[in-house]
């Protein structure tokens, strides 16, 4: 028990560096980004007056040191800044577009736990022969192809061909679920690279189990086909495949953008988007912050959760 809490408390303290870092870094990266955003945000013909009224808006006027304290003070009180283009929160925007995206990253992992474990387990059960050869080849194939190309794709053949779906969620809106239709492409979009990866590393780790001397003294008391691979091998394929589960979540909750685009869903990815095309630097920061915790917040999760179903794993501390 000690041990645990040991554990526990070095990923707290690690989290915590890690959301430090993260402030750090967003905030260095968005000072370093060539030109000036109040030339920018001014217009094609700036008014010098006009250049120095939103310098003093977005405090550009002040040093760096001190716009990061007053930043880092209003994180700290929830306040993620203020848009320069609406002059709506940052909060609101991440609000607005959380609902979309949440929802695909839903319907993806709805669809990835039972297909990913159910294949991996399949493939390894029949090694070696043509179930697994082929789950093996099918899996190897899809994961090479980009997001982007695979989009294209199945756009292409059966939206704009067979015209069985529509090409982009365009006037749906947020209401996605009111038309389920336009969330089947971007899914099977999000889902099939992440279904091979964990097809793939389930495989890997029910066969290791399975020829593990262990398993093999079960076999020897009698027990069961399906009692040794579900009950003894694969918990043993569980720690790796929830971090890669973790991996997953975050990639889509933060790294949808190519998908939000490409079928133009108004999630946080369109939100960024929008945002770095319109130069608006709070937002942008905002939305780096959010991304960053969350991804620091789900790896620790991930990795607690790893380190409970497997103690002598080894996870790294």
């Amino acid at each position: 028990m000690s041990g645990l809490r040991s554990f526990v408390a070095r990923r707290l303290l690690l989290g915590a560096a890690q959301t430090v870092a993260v402030v750090l870094l967003v905030f260095a990266l968005t000072e370093a980004l060539p030109g000036d955003a109040a030339v920018a945000l001014a217009g094609d013909q700036p008014d010098p007056a006009r250049i120095a009224a939103i310098r003093e808006t977005m405090h550009l006027d002040k040093p760096a040191y001190e716009r990061l304290a007053d930043w880092a003070t209003g994180l700290l009180h929830g306040d993620l800044g203020t848009s320069l283009v609406s002059g709506r929160p940052v909060g609101r925007y991440i609000a607005d577009g959380f609902g979309p995206t949440l929802l695909l990253a839903t319907l993806t992992l709805a669809l990835l736990v039972p297909l990913g474990f159910g294949l991996g387990v399949l493939a390894a059960r029949h090694e070696g022969r043509l179930a697994d050869r082929l789950i093996s080849s099918v899996t190897l194939a899809v994961y090479a192809v980009p997001e982007f190309a695979l989009g294209v794709l199945l756009v292409t053949v059966l939206a704009l061909q067979l015209a069985w779906l529509p090409p982009t969620a365009v006037g749906y809106g947020t209401d996605l679920l009111g038309h389920p239709a336009a969330l089947v492409l971007p899914v099977l979009v999000l889902l099939a690279r992440p279904v091979c990866s964990l097809s793939r590393l389930v495989r890997a780790g029910m066969i290791d189990a399975l020829a593990s001397p262990y398993v093999a003294q079960a076999r020897r008391y009698g027990i069961s086909g399906p009692r040794v691979r579900y009950t003894h091998a694969l918990p043993n394929a569980l720690a790796p495949a929830v971090q890669q589960l973790a991996r997953t979540v975050d990639w889509l909750l933060c790294g949808v953008i190519v998908v939000e685009a490409l079928y133009v869903i108004p999630g946080l990815g369109t939100v960024l988007l929008n945002a770095v095309a319109e130069r608006d630097v709070p937002v942008v920061q905002g939305l780096a912050v959010v991304f960053g915790v969350l991804t620091v917040v789900i790896n620790l999760g991930a990795d607690l959760v790893a380190h409970r179903l497997a103690p002598r794993a080894g996870v790294a501390a």
